[in-house]
């Protein structure tokens, strides 16, 4: 797999105040890559530097091979971009902006295909200003993939949307990937960064934290696991000489048991070879939420 964002250093500041310091990350050909932080962590800095829009202080970035500052017009040809706050007249049709961006970067798929695709058909011309939040916030990220862009940057772009338009959403971006686009994706909803993400860079206090995959981000910096299952056998004691096992807890038939690692492996490996075989066997892990809280203390 190909890189085509490489960031190694990169600061920006704003007088004797650092938005982002020393941030390096890599970003592969057809990756969902995502970028989770606090509020004011520098999540935004950082992308808006990566498509020209802010020039960095220091480091250096490669997007698509080139230099976000020196060739900023040419990289945007090539880019699309949802920003975190954005906003249109609010009397231009719904299919005057498509038509508007589709022609300042021609090239791209007809804009009546991104009409129907992001389902803004029966919409086509209503006003900006008489849609609601989650229609404005659909448009948005249509605009951002008119030209047919190579990398997508999506900053916030599930805000405002219901859970069903969210989950449809998730599915769009998926088919975007797998039509060879790659995208960058900021956002605060760690059920999507989970569900879409195949790796993750965590930004806090203006620099990188933790960088891997969302599993391997949950089983790095999760503390334990929880093993549950049900059984009628008296003698459980073969389960607290397992090296993971920190705890076992019964009340009734129900049993607990707290611990680390390959816990629920290791805990069915050792029923199995007892001849116990409850069909309620079951493990709740960390989730990504969790794993957040920790790595940046607890701040939203």
């Amino acid at each position: 797999m190909s890189t085509i964002i490489d960031v190694r250093a990169l600061s920006k500041r704003y007088g004797s105040f650092h938005a982002i310091d020393d941030v390096s990350f890599t970003v592969g050909d057809g990756e969902i890559f995502g970028i989770l932080g606090p509020n004011g962590a520098g999540k935004t800095t950082t992308v808006e530097c990566l498509q020209g829009l802010r020039h960095a202080d220091g480091g250096e970035l490669r997007v698509l091979g080139m230099d976000p500052q020196r060739q900023a017009a040419a990289l945007r040809r090539r880019i699309g971009s949802q920003l975190q706050e954005s906003a249109l007249p609010d009397r231009i049709k719904v299919w005057e902006a498509l038509d508007l961006f589709a022609s300042l970067v021609p090239g791209g798929p007809p804009w009546s295909e991104t009409l129907e695709t992001w389902g803004l058909a029966d919409k086509r011309n209503a006003v900006f200003g008489s849609l609601s939040g989650g229609q404005q916030q659909r448009l948005f990220i249509a605009l951002a993939l008119v030209n047919g862009p190579e990398l997508v940057f999506l900053d916030e772009m599930t805000t405002g949307l219901d859970p069903m338009a969210r989950r449809g959403t998730w599915e769009l971006i998926r088919q975007i990937r797998a039509q060879g686009t790659t995208v960058v994706l900021v956002t605060h909803f760690m059920d999507e960064a989970e569900y879409l993400c195949d790796r993750i860079a965590v930004i806090d206090d203006r620099r990188v934290v933790a960088l891997d995959t969302p599993d391997g981000l949950i089983d790095r910096h999760s503390a334990e696991a929880l093993v549950t299952f049900s059984t009628d056998s008296a003698d459980l004691e073969f389960l607290e000489r397992i090296e993971e096992v920190r705890m076992v807890e019964v009340s009734g038939r129900r049993v607990s048991v707290t611990g680390q690692g390959a816990l629920l492996a290791k805990v069915a490996a050792a029923l199995v070879a007892r001849g116990i075989e409850p069909l309620d066997l079951q493990v709740k892990r960390s989730t990504l939420e969790d794993v957040f809280l920790t790595i940046t203390g607890g701040e939203e």
